[in-house]
């Protein structure tokens, strides 16, 4: 059953890409796209009989530029991720999901941010070119600090990048928390059933005057605060 259903899931993002490319492509390459790229993938938890529930989506209605951190536990956060993703907002991804046949074009088309995490020097010069953009642009953008897909009962410890960038840009952090799936899905056990998961969004955290300097401790207390939520939903 778990190896079926990952397969549809698989199946579908790349039978939607295929269809809803073509149009994308009459736009051209706009973060508008992403709307197409949400409405694809928001049918999911229907076919998977996953409910989600959202506490705290007052903490968006903002139209301001923001950066949203959220920790990452398995490809079933996209469906989390569209839940909540607000207008005009876009998610940092590996460079090499833009290799992925008609699903990489579809992300390409749709603004996602792509950046090579083995080139520092890259990464840095995309973190500064995407603060710049935020704020003509005004644009948000949506990233996952620990860097990988972890399904252990806490957080790894965060990149800083996304840190750097709302310092940057001088525009507030929306921490958000997935809970576990341990109950309706893991990979380790090969489980996928229907179940409920709950997002959580956290008060904003402004940047205003902060330097790089205050990165470290600007990461830890973010991190710190999504464990503590993270560990009340577990």
């Amino acid at each position: 059953q778990y190896f079926c259903k990952m397969a549809f899931f698989n199946c579908w993002l790349a039978a939607m890409a295929t269809f809803l490319s073509p149009y994308a492509a009459l736009r051209g390459r706009t973060v508008e796209n992403m709307k197409i790229l949400r409405s694809a993938i928001l049918p999911l938890k229907h076919c998977f009989g996953i409910k989600i529930r959202v506490l705290g989506s007052e903490h968006l209605n903002f139209k301001e530029p923001y950066v949203m951190v959220c920790n990452h536990q398995a490809s079933l956060d996209l469906m989390c991720m569209v839940e909540i993703m607000p207008d005009r907002c876009v998610p940092i991804a590996k460079k090499e999901l833009m290799y992925m046949g008609t699903v990489g074009l579809a992300c390409w088309l749709s603004g996602i941010i792509f950046i090579n995490r083995q080139k520092r020097g890259d990464a840095i010069d995309v973190i500064t070119q995407t603060a710049r953009t935020m704020r003509h642009e005004n644009l948000r953008v949506w990233i996952f600090p620990e860097g990988t897909r972890n399904q252990d009962k806490s957080m790894l410890p965060f990149k800083r990048g996304a840190f750097h960038l709302a310092v940057q840009a001088q525009v507030p952090i929306i921490p958000v928390v997935i809970s576990p799936y341990g109950n309706f899905f893991s990979s380790k056990d090969k489980k996928f059933i229907p179940g409920t998961c709950t997002i959580r969004i956290l008060p904003r955290i402004e940047t205003q005057g902060l330097s790089p300097k205050n990165v470290p401790d600007l990461t830890e207390t973010v991190r710190m605060a999504m464990v503590d939520a993270f560990s009340e939903m577990s």
